[in-house]
């Protein structure tokens, strides 16, 4: 066997940015998906505006600003950044297209089978034309503000993601063209409903265009068209020291919103010489500028399906997430974690304890610290209200808050701030990295002496976003993980540099390190011909090191399967090179999100879960955690879990030697739906506790807690179930 191969050959590897976009078109593909309910296709078709918007804010931006200093480097597939820019563009073009095509052809008259209607002005009813005309002037028009684009008025900012309407017109008797630019207020809903039917709408910026010549009196409009514009939202924080974190992430924030513009949209109506004077003071070259047939923004889509009435059965039916009644808020947690370790697999199971957890922490008297690590919070979180009520009843709480967690660090910063008034300690980590890791140590006085209980988790501690990403967590006690817990605190507050950690691996570095000697160990394995089975799942593999050592265990004979969806940097089927390697992706109900890590090395399988993906920030610039499910229920739950996401037939999509996903061919075999049958298995575990609770009625007085320690109810409005 040769072994002078170059495995990090650019021919080898596929483009960071345009697998991202080959993501985004798979989500798309569920909005045009007849098998999805209805109304779930429209708001996948509004995932796909989001997904995109944030993607030109970060990603295309940091290309831009490379492109514009001619940076040199290629990436590990060959491109250079202005070659990255022009091909990311041309594939977002052709992507736009697939959205408004499916928006227009499919999903409108679609929803129009079943009553609702999306109106324009020449549509309306008399009714409906009168509630606008008063809608406008009553409500819109006070609001209002035309900002003039002339000599004497320059060109007016245009904030990122605002909508905008540009104006020709003339002076009447004149025929010189004048330009003005309004903005689309954010303060009314951009869909309004209409009298007369339940579910007629129309958009905000449909009404203003029509009435817009009330704001230039003694003046002819031309033309209106909307516009937006997407800027580089990128922060560019200095860290020599964390003292001004806060001050430095603030002052970022505001002068974020003046970033340069990296895309505009238009109408396709806009005329040639309105659309060249927004060219010209945005200036934006032209394969940045989008134009669009129908509505711009089609984020609007989901506030769509919010407001209509009715049609619950165009949506993905309820159901019943699981909680084991050992882990509520009628029984110790503390017990229940003593007893054995627990795995959560969300949304499948409640989150409920994990805020229970830290409820349990906040007012029991041998509690003595609370240390934890928050990266993404949700904007009314009971966690943050538990920690501060901790620190209130005496205990030591330490919060590492994550201020540069991307478009949420104003809402961190809030937090951050809560948290120190009501007590708590708040550390905002490492310089230089971003504490990425989900991890609750809590330390407990017992008659036994000190013990530590742990929550470790693939994802945010996130009331909300648990009930529509997948993900799962640990509780448990072992000894060894505490110690590594309370040395991974110690490093991140104070200087510390563990010489090893027992059972638990951290990036930077450690993650990378770990897979690296489980590739070596495989890679040997395999040359002496026995049987070696790695099993992986994340949400992007793009790290050229990792994809490189995936390729020479690959090579060697070590058979790999990968769960991926988003961005995969790795190429199937080369000639050996990835014979032995598959990949799959999974989009659907729920955003997959956990990180699982298998190795099976001749029937000694070992199993583990991460807060990272193998992608180079993860491995080497994030602060992440990996670790092992030891206990053997536990672990085989894990395999369980992946071999029914492998085995799914209904939403895997398989990543071809072109770089293209195909749906897995099931004919003659039965659909499996790994999410739904997840969904029904949490159900049905949850009527049978329900049967046996009714059953088995408790005779036992149970003490009323005082009003400190009851339970807070969620109360952000979403479906704890």
């Amino acid at each position: 066997m040769t072994t002078n191969i170059n495995f990090k050959n650019p021919d080898y590897y596929t483009n960071r940015e345009l697998s991202w976009i080959d993501f985004n078109d798979r989500v798309l593909e569920e909005s045009r998906d007849r098998s999805n309910p209805l109304l779930e296709r429209l708001k996948f078709l509004s995932i796909t505006q989001s997904n995109l918007d944030e993607f030109f804010m970060v990603r295309v931006a940091s290309l831009a600003k490379l492109a514009s200093v001619d940076y040199p480097k290629p990436d590990a597939s060959g491109l250079t950044a202005d070659e990255q820019l022009r091909a990311v563009n041309k594939k977002a073009h052709a992507m736009l297209t697939k959205q408004y095509t499916t928006l227009q052809r499919s999903l409108l008259p679609a929803i129009e089978q079943h009553g609702v209607y999306l109106k324009t002005m020449a549509e309306l009813t008399t009714e409906q034309y009168e509630f606008v005309k008063s809608y406008f002037h009553d409500e819109l028009y006070p609001v209002l503000t035309p900002m003039a684009d002339d000599s004497s008025r320059p060109f007016p900012f245009i904030s990122n993601d605002s909508l905008n309407i540009a104006v020709q017109l003339v002076k009447h008797k004149e025929s010189t063209h004048l330009f003005a630019t309004l903005q689309v207020p954010d303060v009314f809903p951009r869909v309004v409903r209409l009298p007369g039917a339940k579910n007629d709408f129309i958009l905000i910026e449909t009404i203003i265009k029509a009435f817009v010549g009330a704001l230039f009196v003694n003046y002819r409009v031309k033309e209106a068209a909307t516009f937006r514009v997407i800027r580089d939202m990128d922060l560019d924080v200095a860290e020599e020291d964390t003292s001004d974190l806060l001050k430095e992430v603030q002052q970022q924030l505001k002068l974020r919103e003046h970033g340069h513009v990296i895309r505009l949209e238009v109408e396709s109506t806009i005329s040639k010489k309105l659309l060249k004077r927004l060219t010209k003071q945005l200036d934006i070259h032209e394969y940045a500028i989008y134009e669009v047939s129908g509505p711009i923004d089609l984020t609007f889509l989901n506030e769509l399906v919010k407001r209509i009435v009715g049609l619950e059965q165009l949506k993905y039916q309820p159901f019943t997430a699981y909680e084991s009644p050992e882990l509520n808020h009628d029984h110790d947690i503390f017990k229940a974690i003593r007893t054995h370790d627990w795995l959560m697999h969300h949304p499948y199971d409640m989150f409920d304890p994990v805020v229970e957890f830290i409820r349990q922490s906040s007012v029991d008297p041998d509690v003595l610290a609370i240390k934890m690590t928050l990266y993404r919070v949700s904007g009314d979180s009971p966690i943050i209200r538990y920690l501060g009520r901790a620190a209130q009843n005496g205990k030591q709480v330490t919060v590492l808050v994550e201020v540069k967690a991307r478009f949420d660090e104003q809402n961190n910063v809030h937090w951050a701030r809560q948290l120190e008034k009501m007590g708590c300690h708040v550390i905002y980590g490492l310089i230089g990295l971003k504490t990425h890791c989900k991890l609750t140590l809590v330390v407990r006085r017992e008659q036994g002496g000190i013990r530590r209980y742990m929550h470790m988790g693939t994802g945010n501690y996130n009331d909300v976003t648990a009930h529509f990403y997948t993900d799962m967590g640990l509780f448990t006690t072992n000894a060894d993980m505490g110690i590594d817990a309370t040395n991974i605190f110690n490093m991140l507050s104070g200087y510390s540099e563990p010489p090893y950690f027992h059972l638990l691996h951290i990036s930077p570095q450690g993650i990378r390190d770990f897979i690296n000697e489980r590739l070596n160990q495989a890679t040997k394995l395999a040359k002496e011909g026995r049987p070696v089975h790695i099993q992986m799942k994340m949400n992007s593999l793009s790290d050229q090191p990792m994809i490189a050592h995936l390729y020479e265990a690959s090579r060697a004979g070590v058979k790999i399967d990968l769960i991926i969806r988003g961005i995969c940097c790795l190429k199937v089927g080369i000639p050996g090179i990835s014979d032995n390697i598959t990949v799959h992706s999974i989009v659907g109900r729920f955003l997959e999100h956990s990180r699982i890590y298998i190795f099976d090395f001749d029937g000694e399988r070992s199993f583990y879960l991460s807060s990272a993906d193998l992608m180079t920030r993860n491995l080497n610039r994030r602060v992440e955690l990996l670790f092992p499910v030891l206990q053997e229920d536990l672990a085989e739950r894990v395999s369980r879990i992946y071999q029914t996401m492998w085995t799914d037939n209904v939403k895997t999509r398989v990543l071809q030697p072109d770089d293209t996903y195909l749906h897995v061919d099931r004919r003659g075999r039965p659909a499996l739906d790994a999410q739904t049958l997840f969904t029904q298995q949490a159900t049905e575990r949850a009527e049978a506790q329900k049967a046996t609770e009714r059953r088995s009625p408790t005779n036992e007085f149970q003490p009323m807690l005082s009003p400190e320690n009851q339970p807070t109810t969620l109360d952000d409005g979403s479906d704890t179930n």
